[in-house]
């Protein structure tokens, strides 16, 4: 359940255990955004689906259309506001239930608070594994780019006017110099 999604997701991985045809998957080119921070991704297509709630004496039945997401799952599916609107439900996220109405009575769905702290969980590792995979892609192009010339030789640096050499220490019999600026004060 997830009250602010304006998509019902599925994963890819759902749709292969379920043994559904992917040439039932119609195309659509749009990106969407709120899966990870700062990050969009590309749906890989729509598929419509039956969907029941409950069991043969008291159930629903509706045709849901889910949008397919090929990265790595946390849950089978995500429910949102489209779901909830078509079977005029209402989701409890502090007691974890969904409830709509039946043909005879009050359908609730539920979980645990143990099945949603493990699928957090996931959830937040693979969030933390693309956001960083994102950041090392920034930092080697980054660095790419600041990258020195290899073509040039060491030799090659030529200082700013208004430097001098010094000696960094007066006593050593190899002379080191070090280049330091004349415009610099004396502190």
């Amino acid at each position: 359940m997830d009250e602010g999604s304006g998509l019902n997701i599925m994963y890819a991985k759902t749709l292969d255990e379920m043994g559904v045809d992917w040439m039932n998957l119609y195309p659509i080119q749009a990106p969407f955004h709120g899966v990870m921070p700062g990050k969009q991704a590309m749906l890989m297509g729509q598929i419509d689906l039956l969907v029941t709630f409950e069991d043969q004496s008291n159930y629903r039945t509706k045709t849901l259309t889910f949008d397919m997401v090929g990265f790595p799952r946390t849950f089978h599916a995500i429910l949102g506001c489209p779901c909830y609107a078509k079977f005029m439900a209402i989701p409890s996220y502090t007691y974890l239930k969904l409830k709509m109405l039946g043909p005879r009575e009050v359908i609730t769905v539920y979980t645990s608070f143990w099945c949603v702290y493990e699928c957090e969980v996931k959830c937040c590792g693979h969030a933390v594994v693309v956001v960083a995979f994102g950041e090392l892609t920034t930092l080697r192009e980054e660095v790419t780019k600041e990258a020195p010339d290899t073509k040039k030789s060491i030799g090659s640096f030529k200082s700013v006017e208004g430097s001098k050499e010094v000696l960094m220490d007066p006593s050593s019999p190899k002379g080191k110099k070090v280049r330091i600026g004349t415009t610099l004060s004396s502190k």
